[in-house]
C-alpha cells in the first residue's frame, strides 16, 4: 500500500468534501491565530522527544544488568496457561476497539454492515500500534475500507476523532478510580504521595463528568480545519466510556496475566500503572509507546524479577502487538484480492 500517496488524497479529498461546513467569517479572521500556534506547534515535538530519549536512557539503565540468558529463560517460561488467557484478553481488547468505530457509526447515523466495521477497525488499530503514526495508517486503512461502502473522507475523519473520545474517556475513568482506590499502594510502587495520587485521580474523574454534563446541557460541536463535528450526548458518551474502561482493562489483563508466578500487586493497582505507561508511551510518538512503556513499567515494578518482567514485557509485545500485526496484514490482503476479483468480474 502506498500509505504517503493515499493519505495525500484523504486531506485533498477533505478540503473539497461536501460534508465539511465552511468557516464562518469571524473564524477566517481568527486564523492569524492558528498561525501564531502553528509556530509553537514544535514545542510539542520537542516534549516528545525528549520523553523518548529520557525513557530509552531509563530503559538502557534497567536492563543492562540482565543477561541474554536470563531475558530468554524469561520470556520462554510462560505457561501455556498464561498464555491461553493473554490471548483471551487481547482478542476481548481488538473487540472493544471495534466498538469504537460502531459507535461512532451511530453518532454519524451511518449504517455500515459490522463485518466491515470489524475489518476496519481491527485491522487500522493493529497496524496503528505497531507502525504508530495512527493518522497516517488508521487513517488510510479506514479510508481504504470505509470508502467503499460509500462513506466521504470527512465522515471517515469524524469517526477517527469520534473513536479517538472513547479512548480518552475511558483511559480517564480507569485511571481517577485506580488511583483513588489504590492510593497507597501506588504511593509506595512510584514513590509519590497519596495525597497526590488521589488529587489526580479525582482530578481525572471530574474531568470526565464535566465532560459528561457539558455534552448532555445542549449540542456541542468541535471544528477541525474547515469542518464541524457534533459530538456525541450523554447516552452515546456513556457508552463510549463502557467500551473505552473495557478495552483498557482488556489490554492491561493481558500484561498482567503473563507477569511472574506469585506476583503480590493487585490488578486495580496494575491497571493505574498500565494506563499511566500507555500515556507516557502516546505523549513520545514512538510506534506502540516503545521503550517509554517499558521503563515506566519496570520502574514501577522494580520490586519483582527485572528479568522475568522484561521477559513478560517482551511477550506482551508479541501478544498485543506482532500476532495481530500479521494477522491483520492478511486480513487486507484477502480483502484486497476479493475486492478486485469482484471488481474483474463486474
Amino acid at each position: 500500500m502506498n500509505f504517503a500517496g493515499q493519505q495525500k488524497q484523504i486531506e485533498t479529498a477533505e478540503a473539497l468534501a461536501p460534508e465539511a461546513s465552511p468557516i464562518d467569517a469571524a473564524e477566517a479572521e481568527a486564523a492569524p491565530k492558528s498561525g501564531l500556534r502553528g509556530r509553537y506547534a514544535w514545542l510539542g515535538t520537542i516534549a516528545s522527544l525528549a520523553i523518548l530519549a529520557g525513557s530509552l536512557f531509563v530503559l538502557w539503565k534497567l536492563v543492562e544488568t540482565v543477561t541474554w540468558a536470563e531475558m530468554h529463560a524469561a520470556f520462554t517460561g510462560a505457561s501455556a496457561e498464561q498464555l491461553t488467557f493473554a490471548f483471551l484478553f487481547v482478542g476481548l481488547s481488538y473487540l472493544f476497539l471495534t466498538c469504537y468505530d460502531a459507535l461512532a457509526l451511530r453518532q454519524l447515523k451511518l449504517k455500515v454492515p459490522y463485518r466491515t466495521t470489524a475489518l476496519a477497525s481491527f485491522t487500522s488499530y493493529a497496524v496503528s500500534f505497531t507502525l504508530g503514526f495512527p493518522l497516517l495508517t488508521a487513517g488510510t486503512i479506514r479510508y481504504w475500507i470505509y470508502s467503499g461502502k460509500g462513506l466521504g473522507p470527512a465522515k471517515i475523519a469524524a469517526l477517527t476523532v469520534i473513536a479517538g473520545f472513547t479512548f480518552w474517556l475511558g483511559m480517564g475513568v480507569v485511571l481517577g478510580l485506580s488511583l483513588v482506590v489504590e492510593a497507597g499502594q501506588l504511593a509506595a510502587l512510584t514513590f509519590t504521595s497519596i495525597a497526590l495520587n488521589q488529587g489526580v485521580g479525582f482530578g481525572a474523574l471530574l474531568a470526565v463528568v464535566a465532560y459528561l454534563l457539558w455534552v448532555s446541557l445542549k449540542r456541542r460541536h468541535v471544528r477541525v480545519k474547515s469542518w464541524r463535528l457534533e459530538l456525541p450526548g450523554a447516552s452515546v458518551s456513556l457508552s463510549q466510556m463502557v467500551v473505552g474502561i473495557g478495552d483498557v482493562c482488556a489490554a492491561a489483563a493481558t500484561l498482567y496475566v503473563l507477569l511472574p508466578a506469585g506476583t503480590s500487586i493487585g490488578f486495580t493497582t496494575f491497571v493505574a500503572i498500565y494506563v499511566l505507561a500507555a500515556m507516557l508511551g502516546i505523549a513520545s510518538n514512538a510506534p506502540g509507546g516503545i521503550g517509554v512503556f517499558e521503563a515506566t513499567i519496570l520502574l514501577a515494578l522494580s520490586s519483582l524479577p527485572r528479568d522475568q518482567v522484561l521477559g513478560s514485557l517482551l511477550l506482551f509485545r508479541v501478544c498485543y502487538y506482532l500476532v495481530p500485526f500479521v494477522i491483520a496484514l492478511a486480513m487486507l490482503t484477502v480483502y484486497e484480492i476479493v475486492k478486485r476479483s469482484r471488481g474483474a468480474k463486474a
